[in-house]
């Protein structure tokens, strides 16, 4: 008889940490190797297609587990929307936090034992002078909420309970983050995820730190507002 049980709460967070670090290594290793390299020079485009690859791929690997949220926004969202407990959120977080933070520390030893400069300050997330096209805070707020919370119901609708087309849900899912960076991408780095703001900042030096706790409020209060307005405003009536 095939085993029915539901994944352990271990299993959930090891699948978040693994799927975080995918989502950060492969976006950010991509702004620090090919955006601006003469040789490869992907630029916003190729960062978007990265994201997107990295966290449509890593949902079919392990979404099944822990749903794939690789996002503290996406896991405060979903909390809000009763799709997981509250008292699983602070473990999701943890292990997405500690994900980001790996991936990170591998780009910067692989830069390292290469004698190369690590120039995270470059791909952390930031505002006005930090800003790769000079936007100001409320904008970035403003930007970063928005999308956030575009994203996050994007992921309920294509995740709700009865869809007949669930299997395509992860290509949708990265398509929306590929397109949501390429929008935010000039405006702030393009968070949407304060595991990935945090990953960077730690190695970006004080102005990335000082200005993180935007990339902390902002997707989180984006993922609420579309977790708490899902059901009223695309719910099954």
């Amino acid at each position: 008889m095939a085993e029915t049980a539901s994944p352990s709460l271990t299993s959930r967070l090891i699948a978040e940490l693994f799927g975080t670090f995918v989502l950060v290594f492969g976006v950010i290793g991509t702004a620090l190797f090919a955006a601006g390299t003469p040789e490869w020079n992907v630029g916003f485009l190729g960062v978007a297609i990265a994201v997107g690859l990295a966290v449509l791929t890593a949902i079919y690997a392990v979404g099944h587990i822990s749903g794939g949220h690789f996002n503290p926004a996406v896991s405060f969202g979903a909390a809000a929307a009763g799709r997981l407990r509250w008292a699983d959120v602070a473990p999701y977080v943890i292990a997405q936090i500690l994900g980001g933070l790996l991936a990170t520390l591998v780009l910067w030893l692989m830069l390292a034992s290469s004698g190369m400069a690590a120039d995270f300050g470059a791909v952390s997330n930031g505002y006005e002078a930090h800003s790769p096209g000079g936007f100001g805070l409320v904008a970035v707020i403003v930007g970063e909420v928005v999308a956030t919370a575009v994203f996050v119901w994007i992921i309920l609708g294509v995740t709700a309970p009865g869809l007949s087309a669930a299997a395509f849900a992860p290509l949708a899912i990265g398509l929306a983050l590929s397109m949501a960076h390429l929008v935010m991408i000039p405006v702030s780095n393009a968070s949407l995820n304060p595991a990935r703001s945090i990953a960077t900042a730690v190695f970006g030096g004080p102005d990335a730190l000082i200005q993180l706790w935007v990339f902390l409020v902002a997707p989180v209060v984006g993922g609420l507002i579309a977790g708490f307005t899902w059901k009223p405003l695309f719910g099954r009536k």
